[in-house]
């Protein structure tokens, strides 16, 4: 079942539920893919991995816009925003830890044969491409040059 339809259904049963808080998140994601698809032209379905990089895109944006809510203490609106991400991370493939994503960027620095920071456009074209979907860029960037570094 593609994302479009689960988020249709999730959304008729938040109606139902009368949950509002998730609804307004399914419709922001189902806003997102359906702005994707007429983007590209209208016979284009998009791939699952651009399904997972819509939903990276919405979370980080959540992520992003609570934490600057909690810095000016507007707390009600900070909590939605979590909220929100909450809902966007069940449709989201498992992420992997720290440790797991430290592992494959160490692997990878091997494989390409990185020595030092100068490597670290190598370093990260592979690793984006290997981890997409599974680790924030954010925690790879901060890897690879933490690993380069030595």
């Amino acid at each position: 079942m593609s994302l479009k339809l689960k988020i249709d259904n999730d959304i008729k049963a938040a109606m139902l539920a009368k949950n509002k808080e998730e609804l307004d998140a399914l419709r922001s994601i189902k806003s997102m893919i359906l702005l994707a698809e007429t983007e590209k032209g209208v016979s284009a379905e998009i791939t699952s991995d651009a399904e997972n990089k819509l939903l990276m895109k919405a979370a980080k944006q959540r992520k992003e816009s609570a934490e600057i809510f909690q810095k000016e203490n507007r707390q009600e609106l900070a909590q939605r925003e979590l909220a929100q991400l909450e809902i966007i991370n069940r449709y989201l493939p498992k992420q992997l830890s720290a440790e797991e994503v430290e592992a494959t960027v160490k692997s990878i620095i091997a494989q390409v044969g990185a020595k030092g920071p100068q490597d670290m456009g190598k370093v990260m074209g592979t690793a984006t491409k290997q981890l997409a979907g599974q680790a924030d860029g954010k925690l790879i960037s901060e890897l690879v040059k933490k690993l380069l570094a030595l």
